[in-house]
């Protein structure tokens, strides 16, 4: 049959591009493999810093900055990218960001002082930050509609496992070799990710003209703005909040700072950061959404840790084996969550996440100084399934709505979302623990001084314990015995609140998930630029 005997209407239909499935999977999976490198990096120090500390010759104080260094830069890249994205292409950033990210890898692995590995971590985090949401938009974007709740299954069990394994993955390296493989090791997984994104990763076009105009203004307002909010929050409950006047003064920073970039992009003709998206309001629940899911998993990967580290004074090693059945239910749930969101509203699993996440958490609110591996158990699987489950149905809420052209920029503002929602939780449950503890025990204190008589039947027993070891002191000692029995005691107790300040949370976003619109189960088809 010729061409004229075909109806016009066929004569004139564009042909619909065919997906080569074996090239887009090799390329997403080779970017969600630099996407897990990126995130590990946050916490795979974590159990080593005692090493490091000693290997760098660092006080405790800068210690703590390795994790914070690499922290504050990243949150400006991450909605940053989504401008950079659009102006050289996906690939194009992809690679620049991998390949800096691991060249700064090995010169933090080769530090000498502390100066210099705060220096090339906070390079690290600043240039490596593209990773992690650009993979987000290639799968609203390059995927057709019925395959995105599959690739966000995928991302959804590289951004809850990264945390999770990360301090346990950190402690072994440690000790099998030395610190410096917590960085070395990112580039045997950085050459293998190069080599995929530069073979397969081709899925859009760059757009130079964006670069005529750019906002060198709301660029440094929106870096100024994050930079002193992401301080805040990391270095406030180490400091008392606003008692420290630096902190002071950068929370005044961050607030007028914030203002003026919200003003600048909405204003601007080129903005850095599109806030149109917040117009949908589907999106706008959706951010509010993963802001707690990104508290919760942080929060509860917070939590353990220091519980078991602080009253049983387990081992890396040995937090680490009790942490794996969080990091086991959720990569088991994470398939059966694609199919739950697939088939239904993903209203109802974000709810019911959200619901089984607070559950996990308050099954710990009467947490005692004896819990261990079996009785953590349930918590974390509980807890560990609804977080899978309602990430996976808020990523799906937050972007089926939105039109193609602001997804980009949208993912930018996800991702800022669940890190500044994890460093939100992160500052709450530290001062709470930190409040709570010394309110416990002034109160336990308080009433030894009442003279409560179980308080004095126990410091009885314990002088005469003292005694019968031939204690030089025995009354002094069984004050100090008492003390640390009180202060162990107190931060028991906090633990718990904490627990339930947390479930509160998670119980909270259950409710305001059912203001969400319905969403429909696959997203609007990606427009012909895409």
């Amino acid at each position: 049959m010729t061409d004229a005997a075909l109806p016009a209407s066929a004569a004139i239909a564009p042909a619909k591009p065919e997906i080569d499935w074996t090239k887009l999977f090799l390329g997403f999976g080779a970017m969600v493999i630099g996407q897990f490198m990126a995130i590990l990096d946050i916490q795979i120090v974590a159990a080593s810093l005692p090493q490091i500390q000693a290997g760098v010759g660092a006080s405790a104080d800068q210690v703590s900055w390795i994790q914070t260094a690499y922290l504050i830069p990243e949150v400006v890249m991450i909605p940053l990218s989504g401008y950079l994205s659009r102006l050289w292409g996906t690939q194009r950033l992809y690679m620049l960001s991998c390949a800096g990210f691991v060249i700064m890898s090995v010169l933090t692995g080769l530090s000498s002082s502390i100066d210099m590995m705060i220096l090339t971590r906070a390079l690290q985090g600043f240039i490596g930050g593209a990773m992690i949401p650009t993979v987000f938009a290639v799968a609203f974007t390059a995927f057709p509609p019925e395959r995105r709740i599959t690739a966000s299954v995928i991302m959804g069990l590289i951004v809850t496992l990264a945390p999770t394994v990360g301090p346990t993955l950190g402690g072994h390296l440690t000790e099998w070799l030395s610190w410096r493989w917590l960085f070395f090791i990112n580039v045997p997984m950085g050459v293998i990710v190069l080599f995929g994104v530069a073979r397969w990763g081709d899925f859009d076009k760059g757009d130079p003209s964006l670069k005529q105009g750019f906002d060198w203004f709301g660029l440094a307002v929106m870096a100024t703005f994050l930079m002193s909010l992401q301080f805040v929050l990391e270095e406030g409950a180490k400091n008392s909040w606003f008692e420290d006047d630096l902190i002071l003064w950068l929370a005044v920073v961050a607030a007028i700072a914030g203002v003026t970039f919200v003003w600048r992009q909405l204003s601007y003709r080129n903005p850095i950061v599109e806030l149109r998206a917040f117009a949908n309001r589907n999106f706008t629940i959706g951010l509010a959404m993963t802001a707690v899911s990104g508290a919760s998993l942080f929060g509860g990967t917070f939590l353990l840790p220091q519980f078991l580290g602080r009253v049983r004074h387990y081992s890396a090693a040995e937090v680490g084996t009790t942490m794996v059945i969080s990091g086991l239910s959720m990569f088991a749930t994470g398939p059966i969550a694609g199919r739950l969101v697939r088939k239904t509203d993903p209203r109802v699993p974000m709810f019911i996440g959200f619901l089984l996440a607070g559950w996990g958490m308050y099954m710990a609110h009467g947490v005692t100084k004896d819990w261990g591996f079996w009785e953590f158990a349930g918590v974390q699987a509980c807890r560990g399934v609804g977080v899978m489950i309602a990430m996976i149905a808020t990523q799906q809420v937050t972007m089926s709505t939105l039109p193609p052209s602001m997804v980009k920029n949208a993912s930018g503002l996800v991702n800022l979302a669940r890190n500044t929602g994890g460093a939100i939780g992160l500052a709450l449950l530290a001062t709470s623990i930190t409040q709570q503890t010394a309110l416990y025990y002034s109160d336990m204190t308080s009433r030894i001084g009442a003279g409560d008589p179980q308080a004095a039947g126990m410091m009885l027993g314990l002088g005469q314990r003292m005694q019968q070891l031939g204690v030089a002191d025995p009354l002094g000692a069984s004050y100090k015995a008492f003390s640390m029995m009180l202060q162990q005691q107190a931060t028991v107790l906090a633990f718990g609140d904490s627990f339930t300040l947390l479930a509160y949370g998670c119980f909270i976003a259950a409710v305001v998930s059912l203001l969400a619109k319905p969403a429909a189960n696959a997203p609007p088809p990606p427009s012909d630029a895409h």
